[in-house]
C-alpha cells in the first residue's frame, strides 16, 4: 500500500464520522502537536486566514504522515489557487461558495492531473512532503484527493442536489456564519430556518453518497447534536479555541468550579 493514502476520504466513504480542527497558530510545533492529537484532519485557511504559501509549504509537511489529513481551504474556486494549495502536499481542498453543478465540476477538475482534470503537473514538492517518489505520487494522488464544497448561500442550498451529484465531490461543508448571513439571519448561525436548510443539505448529501460536513459547532454538547443530525465531516474548533478550552477546563476542575 502506498504511503500516500487519504484515510479521511476512505473513512467518510465507509460512513464514519471524522472530526478535525482549524489552524490559526502558524508555528510548526503547534501544527505538529495538533496533527498528532487524534484529530482526523487539519485545515489551513487561505480564504480568511493569514497564512502565505511559503508558510504553508513548511507547515503542511508537519501533518503529512501524522495520521491526520492535511487540507487547505482555498481563497476561491480557482485553478491556480487550488494548484498552489495542492503543491504543498495537502491531500484535499475545501472550496468556498460553490453554488452550482458547474462550479462543483470545476473544483474537482482543478484537483486532478490529466486526463481526469487540468492540474498542472509538477509533483516534486508534494511527493517530497509525503516521502514518496514522483512516480508514486502521480500514480495515486488522483484517487486519494479529497474535495469538499462549501454550501453557504440560499442559492447553494437550492442547487444542492445537483452539486452533490458531481463525481469527485467527497463532502459538503456548511459555513453556518455565511449561510445564516446570506439568508437574512446574520448573527444567528443556527436559526431554526438555517437548521432546516442544513437538514436539506444533509439529506441530499447522504442520498448521493457524499459526507455532510459543517465548519463548527457551539461547544461539545452542540457538536454531539450536529453528529446526531447526520453531519460526519465536522470541525470541532481551532488550535486557539481548543487550547483556551483545555486551559479553562483544567482550571475549573482544579478550583472546584
Amino acid at each position: 500500500m502506498s504511503r500516500l493514502r487519504n484515510e479521511l476520504k476512505w473513512r467518510l466513504k465507509r460512513g464514519e464520522t471524522c472530526l478535525g480542527a482549524w489552524v490559526h497558530i502558524l508555528h510548526p510545533v503547534s501544527v505538529r502537536n495538533l496533527a498528532r492529537s487524534g484529530v482526523d484532519w487539519v485545515l489551513f485557511d487561505t480564504e480568511h486566514g493569514a497564512a502565505s504559501f511559503e508558510t504553508l509549504d513548511l507547515l503542511v509537511r508537519e501533518v503529512c504522515g501524522s495520521g491526520a489529513t492535511p487540507l487547505i481551504r482555498v481563497v476561491w474556486n480557482d485553478m491556480n489557487a487550488i494548484k498552489r494549495a495542492l503543491d504543498t502536499g495537502a491531500l484535499g481542498v475545501v472550496v468556498p461558495l460553490v453554488e452550482t453543478r458547474e462550479a462543483a465540476e470545476n473544483a474537482v477538475r482543478y484537483t486532478r492531473y490529466p486526463p481526469e482534470g487540468v492540474r498542472g503537473c509538477a509533483p516534486g514538492r508534494p511527493a517530497s512532503a509525503w516521502g514518496v517518489s514522483t512516480e508514486e505520487y502521480l500514480d495515486h494522488v488522483n484517487d486519494e484527493m479529497f474535495v469538499a464544497v462549501q454550501i453557504e448561500t440560499g442559492r447553494a442550498v437550492e442547487n444542492v442536489e445537483e452539486i452533490v451529484s458531481v463525481d469527485g465531490v467527497d463532502a459538503t461543508f456548511i459555513g453556518p456564519t455565511d449561510l445564516s448571513t446570506s439568508t437574512g439571519h446574520r448573527g444567528q448561525p443556527f436559526h431554526p430556518e438555517v437548521v432546516e436548510m442544513m437538514r436539506r443539505v444533509i439529506e441530499a448529501s447522504e442520498a448521493a453518497g457524499v459526507a455532510p460536513g459543517i465548519a463548527y459547532g457551539l461547544g461539545v454538547e452542540h457538536l454531539r447534536e450536529l453528529i446526531d443530525m447526520g453531519f460526519r465531516f465536522i470541525g470541532i474548533g481551532s488550535d486557539v479555541s481548543l487550547m483556551s478550552y483545555g486551559c479553562q477546563e483544567t482550571l475549573r476542575r482544579l478550583r472546584g468550579g
